[in-house]
């Protein structure tokens, strides 16, 4: 017959042995946390990297419109800059627009009505097999 444990060595028995699995869950969750950390720094380095990436596009974009505009600006045309090898920069500088004062003359001919279709004179077609000599 097989010796049996007293009742504090069984207890003691599952004592170490949940204590081992225990340890096991702990060393799972610290390793799960970790990777949740990693993963997250790395989100913020790689969101961070991003923008400066995007910014040195933007400042090569911007000193390659005005390498473009400094050629036109040269007496180069835009047609022979093409020919060249150079169409126009894919983002072009939009001109800012400054903002002007407005007169009476230009603000009474904004706020004057447009002409409907039916005042709008054409022309008259010339009739078919007319001379023009």
């Amino acid at each position: 017959m097989a010796n049996q444990p007293s009742v504090e060595e069984a207890v003691e028995r599952a004592r170490r042995a949940q204590e081992d699995r225990i340890a096991a869950i702990r060393t799972v969750a610290q390793a799960r946390q970790s990777l949740a950390d990693v993963r997250e720094q790395t989100a913020r380095e790689l969101a961070e990297l991003q923008e400066q990436i995007a910014q040195r596009i933007r400042q090569a974009e911007q000193e390659d419109v005005r390498a473009y505009n400094a050629a036109v600006t040269a007496g180069w045309t835009p047609a022979e800059l093409k020919k060249i090898g150079f169409p126009e920069p894919e983002k072009k500088q939009r001109a800012r627009r400054r903002s002007t004062r407005r007169t009476a003359t230009s603000t009474a001919a904004k706020d004057a009505p447009s002409p409907s279709p039916e005042q709008v004179t054409e022309p008259a077609p010339e009739p078919v097999g007319a001379n023009h000599e």
